[in-house]
């Protein structure tokens, strides 16, 4: 992950803030404020080695309480603008019980309600966070396994928003001593997996862009959806189109497809 320590650097959803504190003591940029969804009492209790004294020592602003999805969260931030947000492994919470994850999942699946998270987040950190004047980036870190990767992140995630998906680059824990990935709902560690880090931005020609890459499996004779290829053959091709993980992949994305159409019309009530 690149950052420029010139930067006013946002981040957002940082569970136990032991990134923005990483980013605040090893990266040193001109300006940062950290924020968390758990309001103050339930992140110390929740993560009994946590960062928000060490940030306030730091002289860090911190917001807690800030959800992604709302915009009178992002409303909180006043005229204040920023060069890149940051979201790090995002992840809707588990619902406690059968009836919560039933309640919740009626309409919709966790593949989609993660989706939505992502592109909520994409939206407003345009919207109310980044400066036009500056690189207006928008960081996105996720995981290379199931079911992160199952969200299409570089595919379709944005679409109809400003944004658009600029490349990505791998994303290296160590340069973030002190950094734990953190359980999303309780006081664990998560292994440390790779990490990539999406770029977004509304600047299309954008300088950062020589730095990133875009996978293969975007180009001709790949299947971007599951990230296969290239077919050698139209043989192999038709035989993936016809597998489960592919049709299982195109349930994901109709249903997405399905969310983004009915938010976009309650968006124009």
């Amino acid at each position: 992950m690149y950052l420029n320590p010139n930067w006013r650097i946002l981040t957002v959803g940082d569970g136990d803030l032991s990134f923005s504190k990483a980013i605040a003591e090893h990266i040193k940029p001109a300006t940062l404020l950290a924020s968390t969804y758990d309001d103050a009492n339930t992140l110390v209790s929740k993560y009994s080695d946590n960062a928000l004294a060490a940030l306030r020592q730091l002289h860090v602003p911190t917001l807690t309480e800030f959800d992604v999805t709302q915009p009178t969260s992002w409303q909180r931030l006043g005229e204040q603008q920023f060069d890149v947000v940051i979201f790090q492994f995002p992840l809707v919470p588990a619902f406690v019980g059968a009836a919560a994850f039933k309640a919740h999942t009626q309409s919709s699946s966790m593949n989609v309600l993660n989706r939505a998270l992502l592109y909520q987040y994409l939206h407003y950190a345009s919207h109310y966070a980044l400066d036009k004047n500056g690189p207006m980036l928008c960081y996105i870190t996720s995981k290379d396994v199931k079911p992160y990767r199952e969200w299409n992140i570089e595919g379709s995630i944005n679409q109809g928003l400003t944004c658009q998906y600029l490349g990505q680059m791998p994303f290296d824990i160590t340069h973030f001593p002190g950094y734990k990935i953190r359980n999303v709902d309780r006081d664990k560690h998560v292994k440390d997996t790779s990490g990539i880090t999406y770029v977004f931005s509304e600047k299309t020609h954008h300088p950062l862009g020589n730095t990133l890459k875009k996978p293969a499996y975007l180009t001709d004779k790949h299947c971007p959806l599951c990230r296969v290829g290239p077919f050698m053959a139209q043989e192999d091709e038709h035989k993936h189109m016809l597998s489960k993980k592919h049709n299982q992949m195109l349930k994901f994305e109709q249903q997405w497809q399905a969310w983004l159409a009915q938010h976009n019309d309650q968006e124009q009530v």
